[in-house]
């Protein structure tokens, strides 16, 4: 096996419902269920470098979906920039916003995930109802909903962030830490869609 850590179907059978919308085909053969935190410049690395290309070749060409599973690790502001992200998915803009979030990143814990900081930068996301999005935040709404993601998270051994679980249409898993390079992906991904 090249680029990552074979998972029982056991371990690999997770539960994604609170997770992130799917993106890509929901009768895509392959699941990539990544546990990140928008403060982490390794998973913006990922985001910038890797997702791009996975997105090309699998996501858009239907053989993967990818989820995305909340593991806010990097200090107090974590987890409420990862509930704004339900708020805006209430919009229908989750993965607009899941790259503005990344393409605007600050250093971590600097603050710009944080109260109105974050509100600021959410303004500039086109199509978004800032007033709708902003009574959603201050309504902690989906704070329960980051906490269980994170806890499913550590439950699958995800400990660091990015952490990537890929899943084959035999349930099989194989998981992958860091913001490895596309290469590591297709390995693993053509791997899963061979069996």
């Amino acid at each position: 096996m090249t680029g990552g850590i074979s998972l029982s179907p056991a371990k690999a059978a997770l539960n994604t419902n609170s997770g992130s919308p799917a993106l890509g085909s929901s009768s895509a053969p392959v699941t990539i269920i990544e546990f990140g935190d928008y403060q982490c410049p390794f998973c913006q690395k990922w985001n910038h470098d890797t997702k791009p290309l996975v997105e090309k070749n699998y996501i858009e060409t239907g053989k993967v979906k990818l989820v995305f599973i909340d593991l806010p690790i990097i200090g107090s502001d974590s987890p409420k920039v990862h509930a704004s992200s339900y708020c805006a998915d209430d919009q229908g803009l989750y993965w607009k916003y899941h790259d503005f979030l990344y393409d605007n990143q600050g250093n971590e814990n600097d603050g710009w995930a944080r109260g109105e900081k974050l509100k600021q930068l959410a303004a500039n996301l086109p199509g978004l109802d800032l007033q709708k999005f902003n009574q959603c935040v201050d309504s902690g709404k989906y704070d329960g909903r980051v906490s269980d993601n994170r806890n499913t998270a550590l439950k699958s051994g995800a400990s660091s962030t990015p952490t990537f679980i890929v899943i084959g249409p035999d349930k099989s898993g194989t998981m992958i830490s860091g913001a490895q390079p596309y290469s590591v992906f297709q390995s693993v991904i053509d791997e899963k869609l061979k069996s």
